[in-house]
């Protein structure tokens, strides 16, 4: 054996315990796919005894009111907007849809999503990563329900992405925050994020009002599951139910609407079109 030495030998052999980082060496588990992704923010439903954030969205009264309010979606097709890590999903999957388009774009929660889908067997559901705004514009389905839970507030062009939810929507629910100066007087912690800037856009001619608002570097965190772009802008209430309204959505119905939410006033809602309108 051309150049092999006892001596080479002993140089070249390891310890039994140095095992590359990237190997997992406990006996195969969902906690350990769970650990591998940094930064969870829900939890998994306790029957699965399983250590994961600390939300129970796996349960959210939210998504059961937009599901009663409805109604079957049994067959329907669904579009998701931001999954986060997949618990809303978990929960439309129980009620049997034909399909739902799951659209994250952050890398992180997209990977949260896929353990979650193996956990909870969402086989309804397909995972995408990438931009709703691309998926809004280049597709043509249009769905017979659109959720957008924990989205609008966070988006660099809230009015155009409504805009673009109507043309793929039959119904939409929408949990969101947004400005009602009266239930935020000079002074309210609340706007400390906002930079004290007021545009005026223009949706298909309307206009509406855009606050701007800073993540101040909240995005360094693995938990972050806010927009893509610090600059983001909320809504005011009214110029929120305008649009929904001029888009064909007439047919709105608003549950818990809180002023008093601490990260700022907040509702939720499912808007319709008219049959003839759908």
């Amino acid at each position: 054996m051309l150049g092999f030495s006892k001596r080479s030998q002993k140089k070249a052999s390891k310890s039994p315990l140095e095992i590359f980082d990237q190997y997992e060496q406990g006996r195969p588990a969902h906690q350990n796919a769970i650990d591998a992704l940094q930064g969870w923010n829900c939890a998994f439903p306790p029957e699965f005894g399983l250590n994961a954030g600390n939300l129970p969205l796996y349960a959210d009264d939210r998504i059961d009111w937009a599901l009663r309010t409805f109604g079957s979606i049994e067959g329907r097709t669904v579009l998701e907007v931001g999954p986060l890590e997949g618990m809303h999903t978990h929960m439309l999957n129980c009620h049997r849809p034909a399909r739902i388009d799951a659209i994250e774009a952050n890398r992180l929660c997209f990977l949260r999503c896929l353990v979650t889908k193996q956990i909870l067997n969402i086989d309804a559901a397909s995972f995408m990563l990438g931009d709703i705004q691309a998926w809004l514009t280049e597709g043509e389905e249009i769905y017979d329900l659109t959720l957008a839970s924990g989205v609008l507030y966070h988006m660099a062009d809230p009015g155009e992405f409504l805009r673009l939810l109507a043309k793929r929507s039959h119904t939409v629910f929408i949990w969101t925050h947004f400005v009602l100066e009266d239930a935020m007087p000079e002074g309210d912690v609340r706007w400390l994020p906002f930079t004290g800037k007021v545009e005026t856009k223009l949706i298909d001619g309307i206009a509406v009002r855009y606050y701007e608002r800073s993540y101040h570097h909240a995005n360094a965190n693995a938990s972050f599951c806010g927009g893509m772009k610090d600059r983001h802008f909320w809504m005011h209430r009214d110029d929120i139910l305008m649009l929904l309204r001029t888009f064909g959505f007439n047919d709105v119905v608003i549950r818990d609407e809180n002023l008093s939410h601490p990260g700022g006033p907040s509702f939720s809602l499912l808007a319709r079109k008219a049959p003839n309108e759908a």
